[in-house]
């Protein structure tokens, strides 16, 4: 076993870890700790690197956003040759497949946001700017200053605190990022700062731009976002943690744009049960047992109609959870936390479909699990049926009457989406009206007919939604410009002569306005 510890990312050089604690990396499939040993940083190599992205922060100051969307550029470009040793690296860490997961999903993806950030940040939309030329006043989102990032266990590319979209979005908008890995995949994080580094290099930028620390205690995370140098965080993880760093956080007036939880409503209405349950079955188990449910996006709850349509969907999907294979999971502590979630549900009178216990699958697993209560019982205890049981398992509620639906989405808490199945003949149509009104407040991404499984990177995604799915429901962690202007801070300029603006407020045109045509902002006549 390996005793080197892996250095840290300081102000663009790999330099020596002050860490007098260390952790290591477990294969899940294997069960089996591998060789790479990686710091648990102290606050004095933290405050070094708040101290070096503060000093980052001012040198970038009123640079044009081309510079930031030719590091990003490069840096895909980067991640791109390092696409094979990532993939193993990945595998052997999270145990999700190679392809196509990994390889023909998740990455792909990864560098497709870094490009679209880039192109936010070089036609600088993401600015919003406003020019009211009456007034004399100008607007536009700015640079805020240094953004922390912390990464997830579910998706090591695509959300890693030093590549995903948090990442892409704070430097789009021109501000260095201080990045916390994941203690689940610290060497896929390791190869992505490399990429990083070399990109840095590359495009001239300054050291300082990107760092990287792999793990924290919790009391120094709680300081971190709480420090006064930093103008912002992004965290995707657990809710408990992510409460108390934003409550850190508030106290010390910094943003946090948090991604905590989300059980996914999915509605299944008559008419569409009786024209396609076994489609719908199909569709349903595999989403929700699609990389063992660990996404947050996975559909955890499922409301359908009581009687035979109820009770055939259930039949459908319980003989498709026992046929399947079951998948590893990420991590024990995932294991862990899916079997408390199961065990409160249960405990709360649910009843069990199939599967219930640990194992199943290879190395880390838990079998495919179903579970199910009557609309009467979720109403009489909606808390704690909605607890997440983030995993290969879903909860389905038998409601009575469209009017029993829409009082169980009036009670939901906030979700990241939801879906309503309906028939094509249009009899659920009226259906779909009561329930979508309900439903509407509740959830960030709506689908129709589709399980919400899959977030696409589109300048119109919303992947955000009321607490506890995220701290804020009115950003989202996906799709740009919109999700840059999270790490933007306003700035108005009141009779600033014109050739003291920013570019972008400078209007050439003064018989045009400011409009945005197919998400970008641009000069049109005035009518």
């Amino acid at each position: 076993m390996s005793t080197t510890v892996h250095p840290v990312l300081l102000n663009g050089c790999w330099a020596k870890s002050q860490a007098t604690t260390t952790f290591q990396a477990v294969n899940p499939t294997t069960e089996e700790t591998l060789p790479g040993v990686f710091p648990v940083s102290p606050w004095d190599e933290i405050d070094a690197m708040l101290q070096i992205a503060a000093d980052t922060s001012r040198e970038m100051r009123g640079w044009p956003g081309s510079r930031f969307a030719d590091f990003l550029e490069v840096y895909a470009n980067e991640i791109e040759a390092r696409a094979d040793l990532l993939v193993e690296t990945a595998h052997a860490e999270t145990a999700l497949p190679k392809s196509p997961r990994l390889k023909d999903g998740e990455l792909p993806r990864t560098t497709n946001q870094l490009r679209q950030a880039a192109q936010s940040a070089r036609t600088e939309s993401w600015r919003v700017p406003t020019i009211d030329t009456a007034a004399g006043i100008r607007s536009m989102l700015g640079a805020m200053g240094p953004v922390v990032v912390f990464g997830p266990n579910n998706f090591p590319y695509a959300y890693n605190g030093i590549a995903g979209g948090d990442f892409a979005a704070a430097i789009a908008a021109g501000n260095p990022v201080i990045a916390k890995g994941h203690p689940c995949h610290p060497e896929t994080t390791r190869i992505f700062a490399e990429a990083a580094v070399a990109a840095i290099h590359a495009t001239g930028m300054p050291s300082g731009l990107v760092q990287l620390i792999y793990r924290t205690s919790h009391e120094d995370g709680v300081r971190l976002v709480s420090d006064h140098r930093i103008g912002a965080v992004g965290y995707t993880g657990a809710r408990h943690t992510g409460l108390k760093l934003k409550a850190a956080a508030d106290g010390a007036g910094k943003p946090i744009y948090l991604e905590l939880s989300s059980i996914n409503p999915v509605y299944m209405l008559s008419g569409a049960l009786k024209e396609r349950t076994a489609s719908i079955a199909d569709e349903f188990a595999g989403s929700c047992l699609m990389a063992t449910g660990q996404f947050c996006t996975n559909p955890g709850l499922v409301v359908v109609p009581t009687g035979e349509l109820g009770e055939n969907i259930i039949a459908a999907v319980a003989e498709r959870f026992a046929k399947a294979s079951v998948g590893t999971m990420l991590a024990e502590g995932v294991r862990e936390s899916f079997s408390r979630g199961i065990r409160t549900i249960l405990d709360a009178g649910a009843s069990l479909v199939t599967g219930g216990q640990p194992g199943g699958g290879k190395g880390i697993s838990f079998q495919n699990t179903l579970l199910r209560v009557s609309g009467r019982q979720f109403l009489a205890n909606p808390n704690v049926f909605q607890t997440e049981a983030f995993g290969n398992g879903s909860l389905f509620v038998l409601a009575e009457s469209t009017a029993e639906m829409v009082e169980i989405a009036e009670l939901l808490e906030g979700n990241l989406t939801g879906s309503v199945y309906t028939d094509t003949a249009g009899s659920d149509d009226a259906d779909y009206v009561v329930i979508e009104k309900a439903l509407r407040t509740k959830v960030g991404r709506l689908l129709n007919d589709k399980m919400p499984t899959g977030v696409a990177v589109s300048s119109a995604m919303n992947h955000g939604g009321p607490y506890p799915a995220t701290g804020h429901s009115g950003f989202t962690a996906v799709g740009f410009p919109a999700s840059v202007t999270r790490f933007g801070m306003l700035q108005s300029f009141d009779a600033v002569r014109p050739h003291r603006l920013p570019p972008v407020l400078q209007n050439k045109n003064p018989g045009k306005v400011w409009r945005r045509i197919n998400g970008d902002w641009s000069q049109a006549d005035v009518t």
